[in-house]
């Protein structure tokens, strides 16, 4: 059987913040639902998070106007709490978030294997921009 070399794509942000108020706000459905879109015109109405090895999540996702709509779910592969998440996503991509403590600050780096149907450069940017929103909200609250 071959095997196919994935594409990762990776984005950071640096929030200042600890890694304790980053962690909670990122991984708490409550505040998910506050930050978790890649711009105005998005949101996510609900959110469920069973944060443990096995556990699953589900993040709704839908544009404002109701036009479009998906579900972004997978299960944990790995929970370090305050450090690692590490999940598959509907139909087998890999992603692990590292989330590094730096004292008033928390680095959060994020490494996904493309998909095949959207430009990397897409990916890139959408993935990046729900980072940047989350930096904004943390740094908010």
């Amino acid at each position: 059987m071959a095997t196919t070399e994935k594409t990762t794509i990776t984005v950071t942000a640096t929030i200042d913040a600890s890694v304790e108020k980053v962690w909670q706000l990122w991984t708490t459905p409550h505040h998910i639902t506050q930050w978790n879109n890649a711009s105005e015109d998005w949101h996510s109405p609900k959110a469920e998070n069973d944060l443990q090895k096995g556990g699953k999540f589900n993040y709704r996702m839908e544009a404002k106007d109701g036009s479009f709509g998906f579900d972004f779910n997978g299960v944990y592969t790995e929970v370090k709490n305050h450090e690692l998440l590490a999940y598959n996503i509907e139909g087998g991509r890999k992603v692990e978030i590292l989330f590094a403590d730096h004292g008033n600050q928390t680095k959060i780096t994020e490494t996904f294997e493309a998909e095949e149907v959207n430009s990397i450069e897409l990916q890139q940017n959408g993935w990046q921009a729900i980072l940047n929103n989350f930096k904004k909200y943390a740094e908010a609250n």
